[in-house]
């Protein structure tokens, strides 16, 4: 793994970002359409676009009564402002709905970001908002404390010298897990270590199946498909306006080394020294080169760092490091150039002048609202996710010939009274930072067992 001080550090100078390596960053990528309505209702299902609310007809009856599926974490309807821009008022679409539980945390947790596609809305604050939902989630608690219980209670009885005949590569070992336990949290379920010795009393295994079991029974709907549905005759969300939903699958980040160049057998070295006489072959006529085009070398690294995995639409990497798309004030925020020495002005005083080294600086962000923490980068919305959510839109009447329910054919008189204002969003990334100690307080400042808290967002715009 990278350390995180060639991650944080950004030079003016330097092209070559990691090579080779697999970094600490989850990749999110588009993986179809969602069809299942049990994934469409489920807030641990990753996704795209949708709606995080499910309308369905109710089966029983031919009431205009609808059957409501809330994917939105809080067993209470969040409000529905929470979704309206804060420059036209209007709702937007949701564009990406993430499953994030921390690990060995007895929460249920998700990240949902919205944003506004109205031209008048884009380069200004609030036409991107991110939500952070948590539920306490009881069966998966007593779970984590009979696991601890059960650990206490096999260091008492264990050996004090190490097991090393542990075989890692049986096929009983489980995988390793992720970091911060999102990849398989987000996308699945998660095991311990290969590496990690056998347990030192067999009276536990029965208790591992039984626990195993009662997951997958008992507590599937609790642990796995956290969501609440209720009847009700009427909700804003359903009439909300949105993008055909796609699941968000991840992988992680693998930066390939750089290939080695060759130098044809036939190539003719030109002598260094003939470009020091001021010739415009040299470096000097390259240097000028690249100051008559502007190049931003911020844009230049971030499009060489994504060109590896080039569908990303997501980069998840809780207190990491946030890849920035170009320098502008965004870039001069979080990565402040340092103090320098004044140039000198005279021939006698010249001197070489090392390159400016950036290094990531998040105290800038505001801090929590709530628990007054501060805040950390979590994720960041990648280009490529509006050309997903572009091309979704474009498919989304195929189906135009059959009968539309009365909320679809609201959503589609919205859409077409929506269309002379929308051009697009203009967005080159949108940066998340989420409370650092992951609050879930009350308005009196105690623990409560759900929560509803806007985060931070730092928009880079496409210039």
């Amino acid at each position: 793994m990278p350390t995180r001080a060639e991650d944080e550090d950004w030079s003016d100078s330097d092209d070559e970002a990691l090579s080779g390596v697999e970094t600490d960053v989850l990749l999110g990528v588009p993986d179809g359409r969602v069809e299942s309505d049990k994934d469409l209702r489920d807030a641990a299902v990753s996704r795209i676009g949708g709606l995080p609310v499910r309308v369905c007809s109710c089966p029983c009856t031919n009431m205009p009564s609808i059957h409501l599926y809330f994917a939105l974490l809080p067993s209470r309807e969040p409000p529905f402002p929470s979704s309206q821009c804060k420059n036209c008022s209007s709702p937007m679409e949701l564009l990406v709905q993430i499953w994030c539980p921390f690990e060995n945390s007895p929460m249920d947790r998700a990240l949902y970001i919205w944003g506004c596609a109205r031209a008048s809305c884009q380069r200004h604050p609030g036409s991107v908002r991110a939500w952070r939902a948590l539920r306490y989630n009881a069966d998966y608690a007593a779970k984590l404390e009979k696991k601890k219980a059960r650990k206490d209670a096999q260091a008492q009885v264990a050996s004090p010298t190490p097991v090393n005949n542990a075989n890692p590569f049986s096929m009983q070992a489980p995988a390793a897990p992720s970091p911060f336990n999102l990849g398989d949290q987000i996308f699945g379920q998660t095991s311990s270590s290969p590496f990690e010795p056998p347990p030192a009393a067999e009276v536990n295994k029965d208790d591992d199946q039984s626990d195993d079991e009662s997951e997958t029974s008992s507590t599937e709907d609790s642990l796995i498909t956290a969501m609440a549905s209720t009847t009700i005759q009427e909700s804003p969300w359903t009439a909300a306006p949105s993008y055909p939903p796609i699941y968000l699958s991840t992988m992680a980040e693998y930066i390939p080394p750089a290939p080695k160049a060759k130098i044809p057998d036939n190539a003719r070295i030109e002598d260094s020294a003939d470009d020091d006489k001021g010739g415009k072959d040299g470096a000097w006529g390259l240097e000028a080169y690249e100051n008559t085009l502007k190049v931003d070398l911020v844009f230049e690294r971030f499009t060489k760092r994504i060109s590896h995995t080039a569908d990303q639409c997501l980069r998840y990497e809780l207190k990491g490091t946030p890849l920035p798309f170009a320098s502008d004030k965004v870039f001069e925020v979080l990565f402040p150039a340092p103090p320098q020495d004044p140039l000198p002005v005279t021939g006698a005083a010249f001197k070489v002048v090392s390159p400016v080294k950036r290094s990531y600086n998040a105290s800038s962000i505001p801090h929590c609202s709530v628990c007054k923490s501060s805040r950390a980068f979590e994720c960041q919305l990648m280009p490529n996710l509006i050309n997903v959510i572009r091309a979704a839109a474009k498919d989304k009447d195929v189906d135009s010939d059959r009968k539309l329910t009365d909320a679809e054919r609201i959503k589609a008189v919205q859409a077409v009274l929506r269309s002379n204002q929308t051009t697009g969003m203009e967005w080159g990334t949108c940066m998340v930072f989420s409370c650092e100690k992951d609050c879930c307080l009350d308005v009196g400042g105690k623990d409560a067992t759900e929560c509803w808290r806007e985060e931070h967002v730092l928009v880079q715009w496409d210039e």
